[in-house]
């Protein structure tokens, strides 16, 4: 990046050495660490340094923030330093900074915001992983949502991304799911029907003896390919399932660039565990098994004592296939917390098996997503399947377009602004938390959701429409060069994108920008409440249009790296 975004990170970069090279003339370690105050009246970065080093100083750390801003001199891109509360240190910048940071805002545009974190790293991502023979239930929104926010942030930060697919293809509940479809003569076609004849076998199996024996002999039957009969049933059904997961997943906007089935992973992951037994496997009551107590761990099975691949062994098998598809240098799986224990296991038995892989594997877990009525389970049956909550979401959505001139684009608005309602009521908080979904809430175009910030974008981009429709220029083109002395807080917040995405991509974090995009928009709607932005006669017009312009390429990046479209009208 140039110009001005280059002189913030510089001032940014100018504070850190300052302060590092202050507390080595004092003779004093500390980590130098720069947040931004909660009060944009404090300044624009503070550093706690002095109460973090006063210990080792042996001074009160008001008393060490004193010596260290003695020390500190002149700081490029820094008009006021000041010392506040128990030993803050404040820098505000200079006020020059933020309208050259807008006119390059303006000229990066939609690489706004990008960063060589993870340059040149190639990294897979591995999210939503549904069940054949299973609907697609609420809990996979959450997978997909967050994993494809993880996909995005890795390539907006310079990363070589490749997203995958992991389905259930084969195993105990195809089998379940062959058993019922057979048995209640289901329309293989259909994903609900197969959903019923799913939650009938699994019924059947937990309390029927009998069927439990019939549907494990139909597993061994599918694995062995011995029965051309139930094979073609599973191929059947497989082949539904994974159709109706492409249509979720192309509302969603989700392009894999990988599928992998259990069926390629399963003989592989058996051949390799069959290897290295004995040695990082051993053979436990005719089951093959990995002791993971002397990492700390827990034991698992690999291969039951039928001979018979589990999904530990099949995501052996998996990592497997990900390394000859893409040789990666990190290979990221999000799947819900539930499996946390369980991928520490495998994660430990496949870095045993390829050494090359230690630091590699990584697993994000995600929490559970819930309605009113609670959590949902596709054994039992009652699943809200993730298909008939975008749906209900695209109704309501139309229902809030009712009366705004939008034609034959009124579907298509709607269904952004249903996607963006899901998936903000999902990125707005830590991966690990569960959610409670409010479908009317998640729809307000009030604040604190994804139609909000959509609608905000909306707003700038008429407002841009306006500029152009007047012939107001936009500051740094047509020598439009006026910009106010007094800083706005909206200029506060901008330049901060940036950083927010480093941190997001970094931590494996979506909310944090989700949390910023937010406040931003408040920061927008509030300056624009009190503005008169387009406006022939003043001076500093294009300059607040520049602004406008800039909010929208920040809104827009932004949207577009949690998964959500950004709209120019709704």
């Amino acid at each position: 990046m140039a110009g001005c975004i280059v002189s913030l990170v510089d001032a940014k970069e100018n504070i850190e050495k300052a302060l590092k090279d202050a507390l080595a003339k004092l003779g004093i370690e500390a980590d130098v660490v720069l947040d931004h105050p909660a009060e944009l009246s404090h300044g624009d970065y503070s550093s706690n340094v002095a109460l973090v080093g006063a210990k080792k100083a042996g001074k009160n750390p008001r008393a060490l923030a004193e010596d260290i801003v003695g020390k500190l001199g002149a700081v490029g891109g820094v008009e006021k330093i000041e010392i506040a509360g128990a030993g803050f240190i404040n820098f505000r910048l200079s006020s020059r900074f933020f309208p050259e940071a807008t006119a390059e805002i303006l000229k990066q545009g939609d690489q706004w915001g990008r960063n060589d974190h993870v340059n040149g790293y190639k990294v897979m991502v591995e999210y939503t992983d549904p069940n054949a023979f299973k609907p697609l239930h609420i809990g996979h929104l959450m997978s997909n949502t967050i994993g494809e926010a993880i996909a995005r942030f890795t390539e907006f930060c310079g990363g070589e991304v490749k997203k995958a697919n992991y389905a259930s293809d084969i195993g105990l509940n195809v089998a379940k799911g062959v058993w019922g479809a057979r048995k209640l003569s289901a329309d293989l076609s259909s994903v609900a029907e197969l959903g019923k004849a799913y939650a009938t076998a699994h019924e059947a199996y937990e309390t029927d003896p009998k069927t439990k024996e019939e549907i494990d002999a139909i597993n061994t039957a599918l694995y062995e390919n011995s029965d051309p009969d139930l094979s073609l049933l599973r191929e059947k059904g497989v082949a539904a399932s994974l159709k109706h997961l492409y249509e979720v997943t192309d509302i969603l906007g989700t392009k894999f660039d990988f599928e992998f089935l259990e069926s390629q992973s399963a003989p592989l992951g058996k051949e390799v565990v069959l290897k290295h037994t004995p040695g990082i496997f051993e053979i436990s009551d005719g089951a093959t098994v990995y002791r993971g107590e002397a990492d700390g761990l827990h034991t698992r099975v690999f291969l039951n004592s039928r001979g018979l691949p589990t999904y530990e062994a099949k995501d052996i098998g998996l990592i497997t296939l990900k390394q000859k598809a893409f040789p990666f240098d990190l290979s990221v799986i999000v799947t819900s917390v539930e499996q946390k224990e369980y991928f520490k296991v495998v994660k430990a038995a496949a870095e045993k098996i390829y050494p090359d892989l230690a630091g590699k594997l990584m697993h994000v877990p995600h929490g559970f997503l819930t309605l009113t009525t609670g959590k949902m389970s596709s054994r039992k049956g009652n699943v809200i399947t993730g298909e008939s909550l975008i749906e209900e979401m695209r109704a309501k959505a139309f229902e809030k377009m009712e009366g705004r001139d939008l034609g034959a684009e009124k579907q298509a608005v709607a269904d952004m602004v249903a996607v963006a309602a899901i998936k903000y009521s999902i990125l707005r908080q830590s991966t690990g938390k569960n959610i409670i979904f409010d479908p009317e809430a998640s729809l307000s175009f009030e604040g604190d959701s994804g139609p909000y910030l959509q609608y905000a974008h909306v707003r700038a981009v008429s407002i841009l429409k306006k500029a152009a429709g007047e012939g107001v220029p936009i500051y740094g083109y047509n020598g439009a060069s006026a910009a106010p002395e007094d800083t706005t807080e909206l200029e506060r917040w901008l330049y901060r994108f940036p950083e927010v995405v480093f941190r997001g991509a970094k931590e494996y974090e979506p909310h944090y920008l989700t949390t910023y995009l937010t406040e931003l928009a408040s920061v927008f709607n509030s300056w624009y409440a009190k503005e008169q932005i387009v406006n022939k006669d003043d001076r500093y017009s294009p300059y607040k249009v520049a602004l406008t312009k800039a909010f929208a390429h920040t809104m827009k990046n932004g949207l577009w790296l949690l998964g959500i479209e950004a709209p120019e009208k709704m």
